[in-house]
């Protein structure tokens, strides 16, 4: 028995391997290939999605780790989507589907892959209490400001609104890690969904990417906070901000000013809070710039 569940494991390593070190395609009686790009298969991970068919297809279909996915025609026969692997997603089998009307009726292929645990760390945190236990004197804004949020998350654009690679936001690296769980003044809290970069008080903060401005308004966790639809659901947050310099429904590029850099909302000093959602998924930015940002190795068809 444990010499069968050691074969078992060893399979399910090697598929995962196989699905992070090398573009790895599907097929469906030759009409379409699946390509899957990713750092790694694990939780809080962006996946990008290339797609080939056989013919042009007029519409695309996609469900990738539990979630549709929306997708764009790149180019001639080719399509690509963007697909996170949410931060909370339970290790094991997933699947990336796809699906395609053609004159003989639908088309579709599928490409099965593993999703390998990941551990996240805990932290310790002081901040100020009611940042922990709200007074119920700030229940009805929080409660506003979630309503807010979710109709935010709702309402993205259905064409992508990003255009080329994907920008730092602010110079130097990362200080914590994304889905770390925060332990605030001793009391156990949600996984980090974000990336904190330690940035001088009143740094300028850049537009990861182009996209509209569908938020920009103080939070009361998160402060001074600009939110930016990139288009097909990707969404970039930006937090604790000591002032915004741009407005709702503002249209912006990379590398736009949308602020500086604060100590606004829950935070033990001045630091960006950059979170970045994929169609519902919370996903770590870092993986966005590693696939799509300027250091990313150009893909075939950019070359």
């Amino acid at each position: 028995m444990l010499r069968h569940r050691s074969f078992i494991l060893a399979a399910l390593l090697i598929a995962a391997i196989v699905a992070i070190d090398s573009v790895v395609t599907a097929q469906a009686d030759g009409e379409i290939d699946i390509a899957v790009e990713a750092r790694s298969l694990q939780p809080g991970e962006l996946v990008v999605l290339t797609i080939t068919f056989r013919t042009d297809p007029t519409s695309v279909r996609v469900t990738a780790f539990g979630r549709r996915v929306p997708a764009f025609r790149l180019r001639e026969r080719v399509w690509r989507a963007l697909a996170g692997i949410d931060l909370e997603q339970a290790a094991g089998p997933a699947t990336v589907e796809v699906e395609t009307q053609a004159a003989t009726g639908a088309v579709r292929a599928s490409r099965a892959l593993i999703v390998l645990p990941k551990r996240f760390e805990v932290r310790t945190l002081e901040v100020p209490p009611e940042f922990v236990n709200p007074p119920p004197s700030v229940q009805h804004r929080i409660e506003a400001e979630n309503a807010f949020l979710k109709t935010v998350y709702s309402t993205s654009a259905p064409q992508p609104l990003w255009r080329g690679p994907f920008v730092r936001p602010v110079p130097g690296e990362a200080n914590s890690r994304f889905g770390t769980r925060s332990r605030f003044n001793g009391e156990l809290r949600s996984p980090h969904a974000g990336t904190d970069f330690l940035s001088g008080l009143g740094t300028p903060i850049k537009a990861p990417n182009a996209g509209k401005v569908v938020a920009a308004r103080d939070l009361y966790f998160s402060g001074n906070t600009v939110i930016i639809d990139h288009g097909q659901q990707v969404y970039s947050m930006l937090a604790h901000l000591s002032r915004i310099d741009v407005q709702e429904n503002e249209t912006v590029e990379a590398g736009h000013i949308v602020g500086l850099v604060g100590a606004t909302g829950r935070v033990t000093g001045p630091h960006l809070h950059w979170a970045l959602r994929v169609s519902g998924a919370r996903v770590d930015p870092l993986s966005a710039l590693a696939l799509l940002g300027t250091d990313a190795a150009k893909r075939p068809e950019e070359r």
